[in-house]
């Protein structure tokens, strides 16, 4: 099909029909990008022609004018390949590629004068004068770069097929270096998805400043109007000293205007800025955890861990996987990632075989139910630092499966304790939950079993050997992004549409980042001196239907008018809300103002309860749920089903 055909224009106007032609040409070849420059040359030499003729004088002295503007073109020529300025994509042309024009259009003019002296001390005459080549250069120069100038425009604002004013209205929170380049990316990118409205500066900020042609608005202006003044559809986060309450404060204006917020990562250089539109994305649900991220001292972890051996259990899982990428940076000599999903576990050698470590990574595909096959794991490893993950955490799953959750919860942890105290391991941290505390399920009681398990063994041990192993635990609540959490089931139901569903408008959770419960873990290991179950501070508990509306008004839609959100009913043995601790429970200050030590020292006897365990155990593999359950809520009496078939055996 020929470039230029008169039906091309039935469908629209000539306008139109430009528009449809030029946004379709990626980019302009080369060969004309030297032809173009070639003719500029020879206009410019024209233009200087005419300027010195009209003083006079005469441009060229001694040649004719075809050989020297063949000269002026050929040097021009010649310092155009030699610098590539034909290279570049014109629309997308940087300062380093009018650093290019003006080099080249120099070295040409260098040339040039030492071409003109040359030819005079051999001859005696000059063939150019020399003030007519210093405005030879300069036209050439400002030609080349308004042609460039004029390209960029022309495709950015006339034929790029789209009109800026329809554009969503965006404004940038923040003026400093880093806004700079948020903006300049946006504004390179193609096609746009944003019209730039504005900064929004701090408080110093003086009446009518501008920056890249739009207004600098002062902090001391009300946000909730510039955003229903402006019709801003989208807010992007560029302040980084920003502080946690007033980021809050911003981002709930917005979400109450159904203004979108973005945010970004850092741009370090002005050259990453041609990719970090692509990175630009929703402001995350993690960033409003009502509460200030706890970051913990990592001295005494990196003495217990370097140079050790390391058993992790559960590595694969989001808990576990998230350890032993902490454990790596505190240098220990070899890990043993230990898990029963064979996938998860091969996706997890392959993400951390990129890690540059000298930490010798040995994957086990082992269940921790199987003692035999736990015993030789520790006879042939000797590990000297145990992190106990491995378990089933789906309420309603282990409900319908109590087998499930006796076998690993219960009797997976009883037999990975009791391998460490037989291969003298030094320490065993066990990972937990706040569903233990006052169970209403069978996946709560099931780890307050644990719980108190390696409490009465840690005990009996200890009272008849000083270099017994450590047993600690660590209690908490839910955390934001882990597998079969209600932020990627939110974020999934979200993109595909709707509706969100949660079982009831009331419920409430505890939340905390992966890091953050994962650093908890590691320090209670390293802090603890048996038989303590440490608690975390987690901040204000999230009503998850309040969780749900914001996600869905950070994805920049409405909830209900877009996204539906649909209550179903809690789950069995789901309850309301999770504690921490128990009622009557004390705590214990420990030397990190927001980590605790729960005393809940269990009354039972070590002999009594590994009893208990025994008999657990026959009920289970003999599938006599019902005998099992109610040996359970024996064991632990606070357990009382909700929403259940087994709230019958409740007393």
């Amino acid at each position: 099909m020929a470039w230029f055909s008169i039906s091309s224009f039935s469908n629209g106007s000539l306008v139109g029909w430009v528009q449809r032609r030029f946004s379709n040409l990626g980019y302009l070849p080369r060969w004309i990008i030297i032809c173009i420059d070639v003719f500029i040359v020879a206009l410019a030499s024209y233009l200087t022609y005419l300027v010195v003729s009209n003083l006079t004088l005469r441009f060229y002295t001694t040649y004719s004018a075809f050989f020297c503007y063949s000269i002026v073109i050929v040097v021009h020529v010649f310092f155009f390949l030699f610098y590539r300025t034909y290279a570049g994509i014109i629309r997308h042309s940087s300062f380093f590629d009018a650093l290019k024009l003006f080099f080249s259009t120099f070295s040409a003019f260098l040339v040039l004068v030492l071409f003109n002296y040359s030819h005079y001390f051999l001859t005696g005459d000059k063939v150019y004068l020399l003030p007519a080549l210093v405005v030879q250069f300069l036209v050439t120069f400002l030609l080349l770069f308004l042609f460039r100038v004029m390209v960029k425009l022309v495709f950015e604002h006339y034929l790029s097929g789209v009109s800026t004013s329809r554009l969503p209205k965006l404004l940038i929170y923040g003026s400093d270096s880093q806004a700079v380049a948020l903006a300049h990316a946006l504004h390179l990118e193609q096609p746009r998805k944003y019209q730039l409205v504005g900064f929004v500066g701090d408080k110093r900020v003086r009446m009518q400043q501008e920056m890249l042609g739009v207004p600098i608005f002062s902090r001391k202006q009300s946000l909730k109007e510039l955003v229903s003044q402006y019709q801003i559809k989208a807010l992007l986060m560029a302040d980084r000293q920003l502080s946690k309450s007033k980021k809050i404060k911003v981002v709930e204006t917005c979400l109450s205007l159904d203004c979108k917020v973005l945010t970004a990562p850092v741009i370090k250089d002005w050259e990453d800025s041609k990719e970090i539109s692509k990175s630009i994305k929703s402001f995350a649900i993690q960033d409003l955890l009502e509460r200030q991220p706890i970051v913990l001292d990592n001295q005494e972890v990196q003495h217990q861990v370097a140079g050790k051996v390391i058993l992790v259990t559960g590595a694969a899982g989001s808990i576990g996987s998230e350890i032993v990428h902490q454990l790596l940076a505190f240098s220990p000599k070899q890990l043993l990632l230990l898990d029963q999903a064979e996938t998860p576990l091969h996706h997890l050698c392959l993400e951390l075989s990129k890690v540059n470590s000298s930490c010798i990574l040995t994957p086990l595909l082992v269940d921790v139910r199987d003692v035999s096959l736990v015993a030789h794991v520790f006879s042939r490893y000797q590990p000297q630092l145990v992190y106990h993950a491995a378990a089933y955490k789906h309420v309603p799953l282990m409900e319908d499966n109590p087998y499930q959750a006796i076998m690993t919860n219960c009797l997976g942890t009883k037999h990975v304790a009791d391998m460490a105290i037989r291969f003298k391991a030094e320490r065993f941290v066990m990972v937990s939950t706040d569903k233990a505390v006052n169970p209403s399920n069978i996946m709560g009681a099931s780890k307050r079993i644990a719980e108190i398990y390696v409490q009465t063994l840690y005990f009996a041990v200890s009272k008849s050997s000083t270099t017994a192993t450590k047993f600690i635990t660590t209690r908490f609540g839910n955390v934001l992004g882990s597998n079969g959490s209600v932020v990627p089931l939110f974020t999934q139901q979200i993109a595909a549409g709707g509706p969100i569903t949660l079982t009831h408008p009331d419920i409430i959770r505890y939340f905390m980042t992966i890091p953050e419960a994962c650093q908890l873990v590691l320090e209670a290991g390293a802090m603890g001196n048996g038989g303590e179950i440490f608690i975390f501070d987690m901040g204000k508990p999230v009503r998850i239907f309040d969780l749900a509306t914001k996600m869905i008004r950070l994805a920049g839609v409405v909830p209900e008018r877009d996204i539906a959100i649909q209550v179903t009913g809690l789950r069995p043995g789901e309850k309301l809300y999770e504690e921490l601790l128990y009622d009557a429970t004390k705590t214990l200050p420990t030397h990190h103002d927001k980590i605790l030590i729960a005393q809940d020292l269990s009354s039972y006897d070590y002999a009594v309860f590994n009893a208990f365990m025994e008999t657990l155990h026959a009920h289970a593999v003999a599938f006599d749920f019902d005998q099992a359950v109610c040996l359970m809520k024996q064991m632990v009496p606070e357990f009382k089903s909700q929403n259940s078939v087994f709230e019958q055996f409740d007393v």
